[in-house]
């Protein structure tokens, strides 16, 4: 039954998102140009809500919803290749003028800009896979 509050939750989500200005493209341009911070408080507040979330979820000892097994909060392992990702990310997210989390919000509102977002993210996970496919061919020989 619980599998069900998850399409309410991220319509509410997504509206949230929305009146806090997340889904402007303008809001965006303005961040990038240091004119307009309101953005920046917005993901300040995200982080600083997933930060006490999180911390509650440990402190818990919390099991998933579906199948009530124990949520592991093990960190990942440093790649080289992290760096020129974040670069990658980051400039798109910049020539885009849309955060990758609120494409899908963006086109609710039937920005279809978005679109082209959500094609970066989709084409950029493609490539993603195809080179940790290669990776993992050639570390087995």
């Amino acid at each position: 039954m619980s599998k069900y509050l998850f399409l309410p939750m991220g319509i509410v989500f997504g509206f949230i998102l929305s009146r806090a200005g997340a889904t402007t493209y303008d809001f965006y341009a303005k961040l990038f140009l240091l004119q307009d911070l309101q953005l920046l408080w917005v993901i300040g507040t995200a982080a600083l809500v997933g930060v006490i979330g999180v911390f509650l979820l440990k402190r818990t000892r919390a099991r998933t919803l579906i199948g009530k097994e124990p949520i592991s909060f093990e960190g990942k392992p440093y790649k080289k290749t992290l760096i020129g990702g974040s670069v990658i990310f980051g400039v798109g997210w910049g020539l885009a003028g849309a955060c990758p989390g609120t494409a899908l919000a963006m086109l609710g509102e039937g920005k279809l800009g978005a679109l082209f977002t959500i094609s970066g993210i989709l084409i950029g996970t493609w490539i993603y896979g195809l080179l940790q496919n290669d990776d993992a061919k050639a570390a087995t020989g």
